[in-house]
C-alpha cells in the first residue's frame, strides 16, 4: 500500500452504511487531508512531518493536561467528541503532483481540510484546487510572501513569512551595528524556485531600505549537481554576511563546496530550510559551528512553557528527534484547523473556512514564541513573531530578540 493510499486513523472508525453524505454531516470522525514529500529528496521532511501530525492528532483525540486548544477533552466537542483521522498523500515535491493529490483528497477521500505543504511552489497548486472546491487550506510551513496575496478566500498561515523573518534577520543586524560589529556588505544566494526567489527579493528590498550593500545576488538553479562557480563568486564578493535560502540537498552542496573553495564568511544568516534540518547538519555540522539560522521555534521556550518539553517528548518518542522549526508549525497546524472546526461544529468547508478567520488563539496556548494566531483578511497571521537561533555546541539556541534570547549571538564565526 503506497503512502498516497495509506489513511491513518487516529481513533473511531465511521459507521460505512451512512454514506458520504450523511457520514460528513453526522462526522463521527473528521478527515483532514495532508500533503507532503514521502518520497524523493524531501522523503525525510514528510516522515517527519507525519510524525508531528500524529503527536498533535494523539493530543487532540485523547485527553491531556496541556494548555493548548482540545487537549483536555477526547475529540472535538462541537461534533459530539469526533475524532480526527489524518489521511496523508506524497505530492513528491512536484507542483502538478500537488495539484492532482489534492483534488484527489478532496474527492475521493473526502477530507474537509487539507494542511501543507513544506515547498511553497506546491502550496500554490493545492491551495488552489482548494479554493476551487471550496475546502480550507492552511500552510503550516510554507513561507513564500506571495501565497496569502492571491485573493484566496480559503487559504490561511498561522506561521511567518518570509519578509517577516528576513525583517528580523535586519533588526538583529541593526542591533549588533548598535553593539560596534561591521556588517555592511550583504551576500544573497537562493534557489530558483518561489521559496528561493520571493526570499530573495524581500532581503534584497530590505538591504536597500536599511542601508545595506548587496555585493552578489545569486540566483541558482535548485538540486544543481554542481555550486562550484556561484560559489566561487561569493568568495570573490567576500560579504560581511552570506544569507542563503536553501533546501537541505542545495545546502549541504553549498557548505561542501565552501570548504573545498576555501571560502569561510564572517557569518552566515540562513532562512531557515535546509539549514534547519538535522539532515544537513549530521552530514556538515563540523563546518556550520556558529551559523545563524531564523525560525518560528526554540526549544528554549520550555523553560518558562513546560508543557511544550513534554509535548517534544511525545513527539521524539515517535520520530527520535526534536521538534524544530518544521514539525512545530506542522503540529500547531493541525491544532490551529482542529480548533476551527470543532467552533464550526461542522466538517462543511464554508463554515470551517468562516472559524478558521474568526481564530483568536493566545500565544501561550501554543507551543511557539508567538503572540497570537489571529488571521487578517488574506489569511495571515501578522502575530506570529520569528527568532533567531544559532549553532553552538551541535544544538540550536535563541539569540534574538532580547527578550526571547538565553545567549548572546557569536560573531564572527569561530574559525576551526
Amino acid at each position: 500500500m503506497t503512502i498516497t493510499r495509506r489513511n491513518v486513523l487516529l481513533g473511531a472508525t465511521a459507521a460505512a452504511a451512512l454514506g458520504p453524505i450523511a457520514a460528513r454531516a453526522q462526522a463521527s470522525e473528521v478527515k483532514i487531508g495532508i500533503i507532503y514529500p514521502f518520497s524523493g529528496a524531501s522523503a525525510q521532511i514528510g516522515v517527519d512531518a507525519q510524525r508531528a501530525f500524529e503527536t498533535a492528532a494523539e493530543i487532540i483525540n485523547g485527553k491531556y493536561d496541556y494548555d493548548l486548544p482540545l487537549a483536555r477533552t477526547e475529540g472535538l466537542p462541537g461534533l459530539g467528541g469526533a475524532k480526527l483521522k489524518l489521511v496523508f498523500a506524497d505530492h513528491q515535491a512536484d507542483p502538478q503532483k500537488g495539484r492532482a493529490e489534492a483534488e484527489r483528497l478532496i474527492t475521493q477521500e473526502k477530507v474537509s481540510a487539507i494542511i501543507g505543504s513544506y515547498q511553497s511552489a506546491v502550496a500554490v497548486t493545492a491551495s488552489q484546487t482548494c479554493e476551487r472546491y471550496q475546502i480550507p487550506y492552511l500552510s503550516a510551513d510554507n513561507s513564500s510572501p506571495s501565497l496569502h496575496r492571491r485573493g484566496l478566500k480559503y487559504y490561511f498561515r498561522a506561521a511567518p513569512h518570509d519578509e517577516m523573518f528576513s525583517a528580523a534577520m535586519f533588526d538583529f543586524f541593526d542591533a549588533m551595528k548598535k553593539k560596534g560589529t561591521k556588517i555592511e556588505t550583504l551576500a544573497l544566494f537562493h534557489e530558483d524556485t518561489i521559496f528561493g526567489t520571493d526570499s530573495g527579493n524581500a532581503q534584497l528590498k530590505l538591504a536597500n531600505e536599511r542601508g545595506y550593500k548587496v555585493v552578489a545576488d545569486i540566483k541558482y538553479r535548485a538540486n544543481s549537481p554542481s555550486l562550484s562557480a556561484e560559489v566561487q563568486q561569493l568568495k570573490a564578493a567576500n560579504a560581511d554576511v552570506l544569507m542563503p535560502s536553501s533546501y537541505t540537498t542545495d545546502g549541504i552542496l553549498l557548505v561542501k563546496t565552501m570548504a573545498e573553495l576555501g571560502y569561510k564568511p564572517n557569518a552566515i544568516v540562513a532562512q531557515d530550510a535546509g539549514f534547519s534540518e538535522k539532515a544537513l547538519y549530521d552530514a556538515v555540522g563540523d563546518k556550520l559551528e556558529g551559523v545563524i539560522s531564523r525560525g518560528s521555534f526554540s526549544l528554549d521556550l520550555a523553560a518558562k512553557r513546560p508543557m511544550v518539553g513534554k509535548i517534544n517528548d511525545m513527539f521524539k518518542a515517535k520520530s527520535g528527534k526534536d521538534l524544530n522549526d518544521f514539525s512545530s508549525r506542522q503540529f500547531m497546524g493541525l491544532i490551529v484547523m482542529a480548533d476551527a472546526i470543532n467552533r464550526a461544529k461542522s466538517v462543511d468547508g464554508e463554515k470551517i473556512r468562516d472559524a478558521l478567520a474568526a481564530t483568536d488563539m493566545p500565544g501561550a496556548q501554543t507551543i511557539m514564541p508567538w503572540k497570537r494566531v489571529k488571521f487578517d483578511e488574506s489569511g495571515q497571521n501578522n502575530d506570529a513573531d520569528p527568532v533567531l537561533l544559532q549553532y553552538v555546541g551541535g544544538k540550536f539556541v535563541t539569540i534574538f530578540p532580547t527578550q526571547a534570547a538565553v545567549a548572546d549571538a557569536i560573531w564572527p564565526m569561530p574559525v576551526k
